[in-house]
């Protein structure tokens, strides 16, 4: 069985509490020699303080800080930092005390003295423990988001330039603009973006923009503390929280509201925010792709964008081409979503007709991926097997279909053939569709058969 090797290259944020200056020096040397980033405090106060301005992976934390107990500070860390890993030290080491800590959700336990073999084996533990929650959490996002398009491929030239400037700019640490019609997958692209990255194994978050009022949206974005506003009955961390060291998609930015762009802004430039509510600052690495369907430049001139944001977002920007424009990639697409469909509803179906296909290839597609996206599933929820036809798709494409059975030269039984098709494909029944025609239904069924439909 394949292993992975969770302790390459781990860098861990470390917060080290203990009210002896010796001791944390001490930790703090051998885990700095071991290529570990640490902070110190000597005092509750100042671990929440610590712990309030910066995202720590690990804490070493004594029981004893002075007077003050350091059980009673695990809860108040871990609602503030749900994700910490915290250690508990003490020179006072019982089973009792043990069972008390982890209860309180301690991550582990170690008692004085130590020796760095055991520092080494709680390092260890931790950053496997990490590692499998942030793959966990990317997971998460993937099922979320899965889609039958998600396989970023194309045979149109100017599509295949664009996935390769975005496999470029994927390596870098730039922010992303992605420009585009509704649908055409922005937020598909982004997680590829996000996939080619070297920060593909850490969260990867979404946030629609023109979704939620400015302050919910503020807190969406930043966190908020319980108690800042009315409904904030627990602490919300933020998605630029959750997403440290990953990446953030901000889709439709062009709706974001003007009294949060200042927010947004000082983020980018600076990595720090505050939460609603909280006035600690806070830091968080993270990556932002946004994406918008709207003229952001014209958004500017009227005042509605922030000239200093868009600069900030649009470092490099990515137009994703309308599928009308692609026409070359609508059967391979097609083809993936009815594989992915026919699965989903235990089906065996192995393509479309020509007639089906060719009625794709000439719709234009309004509504690009997502439309095609829609067309497809109702192929495959409508055939019974074998393959999709015409009639199974919905009717704005039946309608083209019969426009261009009708333009043009055509003898008369491929004028009374297409009619039937456009007759059977728009009606709900064989006696409907017998009635328009002025026929028996036997005369139809009989067209039918004659015809193949």
């Amino acid at each position: 069985m394949e292993t992975i090797d969770f302790r390459e290259e781990t860098e861990l944020n470390i917060l080290i509490v203990d009210d002896e200056m010796n001791i944390r020096k001490t930790l703090s040397l051998w885990l700095k020699s071991h290529g570990h980033q640490t902070r110190q405090a000597g005092s509750a106060s100042a671990a929440r303080e610590e712990n309030g301005a910066n995202k720590f992976d690990l804490l070493f934390l004594d029981l004893r800080l002075g007077a003050e107990n350091g059980l009673e500070l695990i809860p108040a860390l871990l609602a503030d930092s749900p994700w910490l890993k915290i250690v508990v030290m003490t020179a006072y080491s019982s089973i009792d005390t043990a069972v008390q800590a982890m209860k309180l959700g301690a991550f582990d336990y170690i008692a004085k003295p130590f020796t760095p073999e055991q520092i080494d084996l709680v390092i260890q533990k931790a950053e496997q423990v990490l590692a499998l929650e942030n793959r966990i959490s990317v997971l998460r996002e993937d099922l979320k988001g899965l889609h039958p398009e998600a396989v970023f491929a194309s045979k149109n030239p100017k599509m295949q330039r664009l996935i390769e400037m975005a496999r470029q700019v994927a390596a870098s640490e730039a922010a992303v603009l992605l420009r585009g019609e509704s649908g055409t997958g922005k937020t598909v692209l982004a997680r590829a973006i996000h996939g080619w990255s070297s920060r593909a194994d850490f969260p990867f978050g979404t946030v629609s923009c023109p979704t939620l009022t400015p302050e919910l949206l503020s807190s969406e974005l930043f966190g908020h503390v319980r108690g800042s506003f009315t409904g904030a009955v627990r602490d919300n961390p933020g998605r630029i929280a959750a997403c440290d060291r990953g990446t953030l998609f901000l889709d439709e930015i062009g709706d974001l509201p003007l009294a949060i762009q200042p927010q947004l802004l000082r983020f980018i430039q600076d990595h720090e925010y505050e939460r609603v509510g909280d006035p600690v600052t806070r830091r968080a690495d993270v990556r932002l792709v946004a994406a918008t369907n709207r003229n952001l430049e014209e958004a500017v001139k009227e005042g509605r964008f922030r000239e200093d944001l868009f600069y900030r977002l649009n470092v490099f920007e990515l137009e994703i081409p309308p599928l009308r424009e692609r026409v070359e990639d609508i059967e391979p697409l097609a083809n993936d979503m009815l594989l992915f469909f026919a699965n989903a509803n235990r089906k065996v179906l192995s393509g479309f007709s020509a007639e089906a296909l060719e009625a794709m290839r000439a719709y234009p597609w309004p509504g690009n991926l997502r439309e095609l996206r829609n067309a497809v599933e109702r192929g495959a929820i409508l055939a019974p097997s074998g393959v999709v036809g015409l009639p199974h798709l919905p009717g704005a494409l039946q309608g083209r279909a019969a426009e261009n059975h009708f333009s043009g030269r055509r003898t008369l039984a491929e004028m009374e053939e297409a009619y039937i098709r456009h007759v059977l494909a728009t009606t709900e029944s064989l006696q409907e569709a017998a009635a328009i025609l002025g026929v028996n239904q036997a005369t139809l069924w009989r067209k039918r058969k004659s015809y193949g439909i």
